[in-house]
């Protein structure tokens, strides 16, 4: 960590953002003793700065270890969208917008709840109002579904303890064991349906969008209103497009990440 001689250079949280920096890509949990270790810190100060974080909601518990959640993001927006990482979804949501006439958005997963990253709306009315930052409980959710059955096995059980902080109290309440099967059902077929799990009129269809290493790093849907557009439609017109948007914007998204940064 450098030291900077200067009296009103704060410590504690040059500390605090040397332990989220830890963090590093393709490693989804790290132990108290790893993270100690990447930074330099005393156990001790590292357990605090966590404790301090995960009540922040920027770490959650993963296993015997800890975890980033998307709020991080919160404290990184101008870097995401210097990566432009939504704004290439963007055009390709678009286009899947014109070509179904339905609403469609991207999430991710923190904890037992799903955050939408990216939206592209019609207007309609429907049940639950959606905007960037909402919140649903993962398993009513066909994005949730999806993101839940890419988690290494074993995992989901862990994730679910957590108290979702949606507020929502979804339809479908699945025992472990009815939530498991569906699960597998998503990972065998690649996609996810959601007929009004979480809500009345609320129906979905939902798949992954992978990085360039092949790992689901968020979800993209299409969503309708039951009393309009059937499962059947849902499924045999609109679920096509919605596969090939995501191949194409995780395409996208790999390319964009090969691209060599400039040092300066």
């Amino acid at each position: 960590m450098t030291d900077i001689g200067r009296t009103d250079f704060i410590e504690a949280l040059a500390r605090g953002l040397e332990v989220l920096r830890s963090f590093r890509p393709g490693v989804p949990a790290m132990t108290l003793s790893e993270i100690a270790g990447q930074t330099g810190l005393a156990r001790p100060t590292v357990r605090r700065i966590l404790i301090t974080l995960e009540t922040l909601g920027y770490v959650r518990g993963a296993g015997r270890g800890y975890a980033l959640t998307p709020r991080v993001l919160e404290l990184g927006m101008a870097y995401v969208n210097a990566l432009n990482m939504w704004d290439i979804a963007r055009p390709h949501m678009e286009k899947l917008v014109a070509q179904t006439n339905e609403s469609t958005s991207m999430a991710q997963l923190d904890g037992s709840d799903i955050v939408y990253v990216a939206r592209v709306a019609v207007p309609k009315i429907v049940t639950l109002a959606v905007t960037i930052g909402t919140r649903f409980p993962a398993p009513a959710t066909s994005m949730g579904k999806v993101l839940l059955a890419a988690l290494p096995p074993g995992s989901v059980g862990t994730v679910l303890a957590e108290a979702s902080r949606s507020g929502i109290t979804a339809r479908w309440q699945p025992a472990p064991a009815d939530l498991e099967a569906s699960l597998r059902e998503v990972r065998a077929k690649g996609w996810a349906l959601a007929d009004q799990d979480l809500a009345p009129g609320i129906r979905s269809v939902a798949t992954g969008v992978r990085d360039g290493d092949g790992r689901v790093v968020a979800a993209i849907n299409v969503t309708v209103h039951a009393a309009e557009t059937s499962v059947e439609t849902l499924i045999d017109d609109h679920l096509p497009k919605l596969l090939r948007t995501a191949a194409d914007i995780g395409h996208d998204w790999a390319l964009a990440a090969a691209v060599p940064s400039t040092t300066i």
